[in-house]
């Protein structure tokens, strides 16, 4: 049998068949690795935000108890913390007058409630928009 050069063997058709099949696969894990880089990075900007304001409100929530129990303000821990929390109550420190109990010594200050419910909505905010940006 005397063969066309033109035509390929069944090896030569399997071999291309076997290449295409391979830059497939090859193209699919690249896909795979660059979803699940990107998955990573997604949760970890997440993670980032709820460990942020987790931490902010945890040290609001301590600047509200120390200002309720009526804390010694020259104290080392007190003035501690009121110093890291002031800047983020800032914005609210003259939003309302709160209401002093025990000559003084107690308050209850409603400005610290209220900041820490509007960076708690500050915060979910973040997670919806970053999930609507990125999360798709």
């Amino acid at each position: 049998m005397n063969r066309n050069p033109r035509e390929r063997s069944n090896s030569e058709r399997r071999q291309e068949l076997h290449s295409e099949e391979e830059s497939f696969r090859l193209q699919q894990e690249e896909g795979r690795l660059e979803s699940g880089k990107r998955r990573s990075t997604f949760a970890w900007i997440i993670n980032s935000i709820y460990l942020l304001v987790g931490m902010l409100e945890i040290l609001l929530m301590l600047r509200f108890f120390l200002r309720f129990s009526g804390a010694n303000t020259q104290n080392t821990f007190a003035q501690f913390i009121y110093n890291l929390s002031d800047p983020f109550i800032a914005p609210f420190s003259t939003l309302l007058i709160s209401p002093v109990a025990g000559g003084g010594a107690n308050i209850f200050d409603v400005n610290i409630l209220i900041a820490i419910i509007v960076y708690a909505l500050l915060g979910w905010l973040s997670l919806r928009m970053v999930t609507f940006l990125y999360g798709r």
